[in-house]
């Protein structure tokens, strides 16, 4: 059994030699390292085990990782890093948009795996520490707490990518947000100038606030800028 303060991870992975170099890695960076190698177990252990962190390989026998990255995002609020062997746009946006919080293409080297994990639980960790801090935007009603919102006095169905996102912007409002801010508030990296991740988050978040991009109500593009929450 782990000690209490270790965090648990759960690999999911099913190339052994792989999974086994990355388990011994972590577990000397202080982690405590479960493997996974089926898609479909790793669906029914994820929300059963509720690790602190899982790192979940595209390619599985059983169940792809984006299947179970969709299938467990609504009984498992932990971040989820994807490893996809394939440097495409299409793979990284279809994982954000299914509810992983980082991507990180394959072959990776260790210590950049250990940063991504490292500034994802930092991020997860500061989450949690902000406990009872609520903010209200007219009938938009956002409570960190329970890690809910609320709209017209409705729930807002958010993944955690959208709702961590929501929240940045809304704790920031009135100051517009580069995306390498934006970047580094949700995940600690920083924006190359290409990565359009942030502007699919920004639409998908939109969506779920039914809010015009060309009259806005919550969220304004600022030209060659970034992003603003009106207040």
């Amino acid at each position: 059994m782990p000690a209490n303060n270790t965090p648990v991870l759960l690999l999911v992975e099913d190339d052994a030699r792989l999974a086994a170099l990355m388990q011994e890695y972590l577990q000397q960076e202080g982690f405590h390292v479960t493997v996974e190698a089926r898609g479909d177990t790793a669906a029914n252990r994820i929300p059963a085990e509720q690790p602190d962190l899982v790192v979940l390989d595209v390619m599985l026998p059983g169940l792809d990782g984006m299947s179970v990255c969709r299938q467990v995002r609504t009984a498992y609020d932990n971040p989820i890093l994807m490893l996809t062997a394939r440097d495409e746009d299409i793979d990284q946006v279809l994982g954000l948009e299914l509810g992983a919080d980082d991507y990180v293409v394959k072959p990776v080297k260790p210590r950049v795996l250990l940063a991504r994990i490292q500034n994802l639980l930092r991020r997860q960790e500061k989450l949690l520490a902000q406990t009872g801090q609520r903010l209200c935007f007219g009938d938009l009603s956002i409570d960190l707490q329970s890690r809910d919102a609320t709209l017209a006095g409705e729930p807002l169905v958010l993944t955690t990518q959208e709702f961590d996102l929501l929240y940045l912007l809304a704790s920031q409002a009135g100051t517009i947000l580069n995306r390498d801010a934006i970047l580094n508030g949700l995940s600690g990296i920083d924006y190359d100038g290409l990565d359009r991740s942030v502007d699919i988050r920004i639409a998908r978040l939109r969506k779920r606030l039914g809010d015009n991009p060309a009259q806005p109500r919550y969220i304004k593009t600022v030209r060659n800028q970034g992003y603003l929450f009106l207040t």
